[in-house]
């Protein structure tokens, strides 16, 4: 008998046969190897593959006594599948025959899992080698961005395939290598719909939609079919240039192919009219059946979100909810956006229970957006929190947090965090030094803004934006340096902004320099003669000063071109529904309630010492009644109207869209602790939290 024989093999349940060479002392072995299971103990293996019951599958698998190669190629597959590669190699190993296929399913297996190395070392132990086997290892070196390993393997291909031209274009796009993966898209000798569709995508990502719409108006010219998801990166793409004509007319082409209920197709309509305004368009496509895929209710949550429909995002959120269709970190970045645009801060602490639920409150997305909302309605304290408990912090995560720190005055709060972040290998952008530039404007620490803005001009990678500047005139003229502010600004190497000026008006207004606020006006309104902040601060500076015939003619002019103050409001939220006031507003249905307060508050903070400042009336009135309109500031009337509808002892959170005037801030600080609760106020500028007599800004404002 020869030492080995070849053996022509057929093999059950499959159409192919092989070819093997095997020690002739081994026939036997084999004999029991290929033993076939019954067709019952396959079905009944597939189906607990096929739904992931691994480890029954594993049980029944180990009482077969000679599963043969199918089977074993199939228990192979369903453990890499499953994450569990060592039991997968441990089988593989075991195998006395191995064919291609499962060589390369073992390879793939180990890409999927992470083991590069792994996949690396079997690949090369292979000694026929497919064009599966390069492709696949191809995907595995892009998909951990190993661009160059992927390069060298696909120039060794002996003969390459469309699928093998794909996995490179695709992974150049992934990897961001956009130049390089159309240089290739246009070096293929033969492309598919796939090949066309992964340039349209990938251009598109990365912000070239317009030249994606190019790509698949030339692919039409080659008389290439598009396919469902061709459609869906072409409606993305005209979503992102807000082209609706276009997208209108490929909306018609979709429902007559018949790709109108593909997932990925409707929501990217829905997307391209939320985009382009339309959210009722965006409604109507939602609605032309029922949607089970997340996808699809993310688009419309997130289009009505787009369209400034908060309310009817919310309701979407929360019929996902309602119908068991749980929403993915998408859905809850876009419900937790809308609500704190509502500045509702009670549907947002709903919202984050329920990611707490399904364990998505640490995911990095949802984290950011959750300090975002807390940071924005007035709770810093539990947006740190949030922050600590997100295992994986990107930059948006730490520019979130330190933003946040350095609109609540939080001043060394954010230079602890931007110290944490250095140590943490993060590299900054300019959005983290405009945040910390704004902390130390809003706590007053002048010269730790000094070194900052030297850092960033001198030392730091990041470019020195306006908005650097602007902030760093900020901190000057908070600290009293005006002629220092003025100065720099004279000094930038680019040109001077409107934000600027007017960061040096306000300045002026704090310390009440005449001379400079007409110097910065007059540039302001050499940029833009209709800006009415600009108006509105220098007659207030006027009036500041008793030059009322001054005040009249730049109210005058103000007039004369049309330009109307913006009214000073605040605002309560409250369960979704924002309060608002007026100055002197008797609006409201608890009005009554509300002046009843007022005048029970007014009498307690004179018991308590409080003289009106007169100077903040800003009107030529007689002084008692400057001292009534200072009363009736909107801001008053808010907080009476939360001391009346809140339970004892609750903090109070109000909003108010114009810096809040400085008569205003001594009678909150007092009025907090004639009270006894915490009053958080945010202004235009920064949020004051008042307790027991005293400012979060430590008057700083």
């Amino acid at each position: 008998m020869p030492n080995h024989v070849l053996l022509r093999v057929a093999i059950s349940q499959s159409p192919k046969s092989y070819t093997i060479s095997v020690p002739s002392r081994s026939l036997i072995g084999l004999a029991r190897f290929f033993r076939v299971a019954s067709p019952t103990c396959y079905s009944i293996l597939s189906e607990h593959l096929k739904n992931r019951r691994i480890d029954e599958a594993k049980e029944l698998f180990e009482r077969i006594p000679s599963p043969n190669i199918y089977l074993c190629t199939k228990m192979i597959a369903g453990y890499a599948e499953n994450l569990r590669l060592n039991e997968a190699l441990k089988l593989f190993d075991k195998m006395p025959v191995k064919d291609t296929v499962m060589w390369n399913l073992m390879i793939k297996g180990c890409v999927d899992c992470g083991d590069m190395e792994m996949g690396l070392k079997l690949f090369d132990e292979m000694t026929q080698r497919n064009v599966i086997s390069y492709t696949t290892m191809i995907n595995g070196f892009l998909k951990f961005g190993k661009v160059e390993e992927a390069e060298s393997l696909f120039r060794e291909m002996p003969q390459r395939d469309v699928a093998a031209w794909n996995a490179m274009i695709y992974g150049y796009f992934e990897n961001g290598r956009v130049e390089e993966a159309v240089k290739l898209f246009e070096l293929m000798p033969h492309r598919d719909v796939i090949s066309w569709t992964s340039v349209i995508s990938g251009l598109d990502q990365h912000g070239r939609s317009d030249e994606a719409l190019l790509i698949f108006k030339k692919m039409l010219d080659f008389g290439v079919e598009p396919t469902s998801s061709t459609f869906a990166s072409v409606v993305t793409a005209c979503a992102n240039v807000r082209n609706l004509g276009l997208g209108s007319e490929i909306h018609a082409w979709v429902v007559k192919v018949g790709y109108l209920y593909d997932t990925y197709v409707t929501a990217s309509l829905i997307t391209l009219y939320a985009n382009c305004m339309h959210a009722d368009d965006s409604s109507k496509v939602f609605s032309e059946r029922l949607h089970i895929n997340v996808v699809v209710w993310t688009s419309l949550l997130t289009g009505y979100g787009l369209n400034c429909k908060h309310k009817e995002a919310l309701k979407v959120f929360e019929d996902m909810i309602r119908i068991g269709l749980l929403p993915n970190q998408s859905s809850f970045t876009s419900a937790l956006n809308s609500s704190c645009e509502m500045e509702s801060i009670d549907l947002g602490r709903e919202i984050h229970g329920v990611a707490v639920k399904l364990g998505l409150n640490t995911d990095a997305f949802v984290g950011n957006s959750l300090v975002v909302l807390y940071s924005k309605c007035g709770n810093v304290n539990d947006g740190l929190i949030v922050f600590k408990e997100i295992p994986e912090k990107n930059i948006v995560s730490w520019n979130s947090i330190i933003v946040g720190c350095a609109q609540h005055g939080c001043g060394n709060w954010a230079l602890t965090l931007f110290a944490q972040m250095v140590r943490s290998s993060v590299d900054m952008d300019d959005i983290t030094f405009t945040g910390l530039l704004a902390a130390c404007s809003h706590s007053g620490m002048l010269e730790k803004g000094r070194r900052l803005f030297q850092y960033i001009s001198q030392i730091s990678p990041v470019e020195v934006t306006l908005e650097h500047y602007s902030c760093m005139v900020d901190i000057l003229c908070r600290s009293g340096k005006l002629t220092e502010a003025e100065d720099l600004v004279k000094s930038m190497p680019m040109g001077p902004n409107l934000s600027i000026w007017l960061a040096l008006l306000s300045g002026c207004k704090k310390h009440s320099n005449l001379e400079l606020a007409e110097r910065a006006a007059e540039n302001v309104f050499h940029l833009d003669p209709n800006c009415s902040a600009a108006y509105v601060l220098l007659s207030n500076i006027y009036a500041f000063s008793g030059r009322w015939s001054d005040v009249a003619r730049i109210r005058g002019n103000m007039k004369r071109r049309g330009n109307i103050k913006q009214p000073g409001c605040s605002w309560v939220n409250q369960k979704g529904i924002r309060h608002t006031f007026l100055s002197g507003d008797t609006l409201h249905p608890l009005s009554d309630k509300i002046y009843e307060k007022l005048e029970w508050l007014t009498e307690k903070l004179k018991e308590y010492g409080y003289v009106p400042d007169q100077r903040y009336a800003l009107h030529d009135v007689e002084e008692e009644q400057k001292e009534v309109l200072l009363s009736y500031h909107s801001e008053r009337l808010a907080i009476c109207f939360a001391l009346i509808t809140t339970v004892h002892g609750s903090t109070i959170t109000v909003m108010k869209n114009l810096r809040i005037c400085g008569d205003c801030h001594s009678a909150i600080k007092l009025i907090a602790k004639i009270v006894e609760r915490e009053i958080i106020l945010r202004d235009s500028s920064r949020f004051h939290h008042f307790r027991d007599g005293f400012c979060s800004c430590s008057d700083y404002w």
